[in-house]
């Protein structure tokens, strides 16, 4: 790490620039500095608010957090405040619970009075578009996205209506 982030250039415009703090967004080490950093973030600081009971349950993949908490002992202010006061470069930019759903990731998760349910969640810019069939593409990399949606509808406990309606969706896609 010594060796590397001193030695930290990016290109804009034709123009070569040494960054000052953080990493260049492509750089090979960018993922595992951040990774580290998040790891020990969370270990002094999650942990803690953990251990107060104030969050319920945390959970991250890279830069995409959930936080579930029990709105009788906290506020979500009084959560996003607290962690953005813990280090000047890490803000959270929260996305609240609407109606009882929140998404993360592609999931969408749903709070009924007993239980959350979980469906898959389509973000508003998806097109329902992949590769064309009589492009120059391996039939592999065609037919990939259809793979990765079924596999997903397979793979989650979708309720039977979800489950339909997803396969539906798949149909559609061109």
């Amino acid at each position: 790490m010594r060796l590397v982030l001193p030695q930290n250039y990016f290109m804009f415009q034709n123009k070569v620039y040494q960054r000052e703090k953080g990493i260049s967004m492509g750089s090979p080490i960018s993922n595992t500095r951040a990774d580290i950093f998040l790891q020990y973030f969370e270990d002094i600081h999650i942990q803690q608010l953990l251990d107060t009971k104030n969050v319920i349950f945390y959970t991250r993949y890279v830069d995409d957090i959930l936080i579930i908490y029990d709105t009788k002992i906290t506020h979500p202010d009084l959560i996003n405040t607290h962690i953005n006061q813990i280090h000047t470069n890490i803000k959270l930019n929260p996305t609240y619970e609407n109606n009882g759903c929140i998404s993360f990731l592609d999931l969408l998760i749903i709070r009924k009075p007993s239980n959350l349910q979980i469906d898959i969640f389509h973000k508003p810019s998806t097109t329902g578009t992949t590769i064309g069939f009589f492009s120059n593409h391996t039939i592999q990399h065609k037919i990939a996205a259809f793979r990765y949606h079924i596999n997903g509808m397979n793979s989650l406990p979708l309720t039977p209506k979800r489950k339909q309606k997803e396969w539906t969706l798949i149909q559609l896609i061109t």
